[in-house]
């Protein structure tokens, strides 16, 4: 990374409270372009709250969070443009076919009419549901319809990507599929922000990952670095951190319960 090169997301200080919980505690990120940026933690960490604010969801937060240099706040419209969100529980238009569904969330983002269909007739193809173009979506399987909620998190081309669990339901052909493609985005210059409960996956695409618990971040590096204390597995770093190293007695007590 070039010393001038300016941060895509600039995060000061930022704190959230739902009435006396505070969720986020004064969390300062710098996160720059072409970074797959894998966030991790347990429920009720601050994950989720800090994605929604990402995304111009939450804005009633303390603290300053700037995207290419413009407070979030001044200009959540135009930020939102550049940024491309697929979140981990969508509702989905499924009454509509997939060029339906993608030709309005295209013109949601301002995109031609001519634009959106030829570039969402390429996406269905290179997704392999090309044929399913003009097919109603109440008939389509989860992973049908998490390619449909993909694509439609990219149709504009954003600079900025926000993948919620994306691999959620997909065949194991589209998982490698959307893991080369992070690379490749991230490659373009893009940032990808990416959150998931999978330990494997999140080290395999991510080339610095965040790891926040209890509304703080507690470890920000590498996989190379944050395993420089012993730890080989992702998930071993997670329960040493988020204190949470006694999965193994948990499943045990289960296993015993049933006997």
């Amino acid at each position: 990374m070039e010393e001038t090169q300016q941060p895509v997301i600039g995060i000061k200080n930022l704190s959230k409270n739902y009435g006396e919980k505070q969720v986020l505690k004064g969390i300062n990120l710098e996160v720059y372009p072409g970074q797959v940026i894998g966030y991790i933690g347990p429920n009720g960490a601050g994950k989720s709250t800090t994605v929604k604010i990402l995304t111009g969801l939450v804005n009633d937060f303390d603290g300053e969070v700037l995207m290419y240099g413009k407070n979030i706040k001044d200009d959540i419209i135009s930020i939102k443009s550049q940024i491309g969100y697929v979140p981990e529980n969508a509702e989905i238009y499924d009454v509509l076919t997939p060029l339906e569904y993608l030709d309005f969330i295209g013109k949601l983002y301002g995109m031609d009419e001519d634009a959106i269909a030829t570039r969402a007739t390429k996406l269905l193809n290179a997704f392999g549901i090309g044929a399913n173009a003009d097919q109603r979506m109440d008939t389509f399987s989860k992973g049908m319809r998490q390619k449909v909620l993909l694509i439609s998190g990219i149709i504009h081309n954003p600079k900025i990507i926000i993948l919620d669990e994306p691999l959620s339901g997909l065949d194991a052909n589209a998982v490698i599929m959307v893991k080369e493609l992070i690379s490749l985005m991230a490659k373009e210059g893009k940032t990808i922000f990416y959150c998931s409960h999978m330990m494997d996956v999140v080290e395999k695409v991510s080339d610095r990952i965040l790891l926040i618990n209890n509304g703080e971040i507690v470890a920000d590096g590498t996989f190379e670095d944050l395993k420089a204390g012993g730890d080989q597995t992702l998930e071993n770093i997670f329960a040493k951190l988020t204190g949470k190293e006694e999965g193994n007695k948990d499943a045990s007590d289960v296993l015993s319960a049933l006997n």
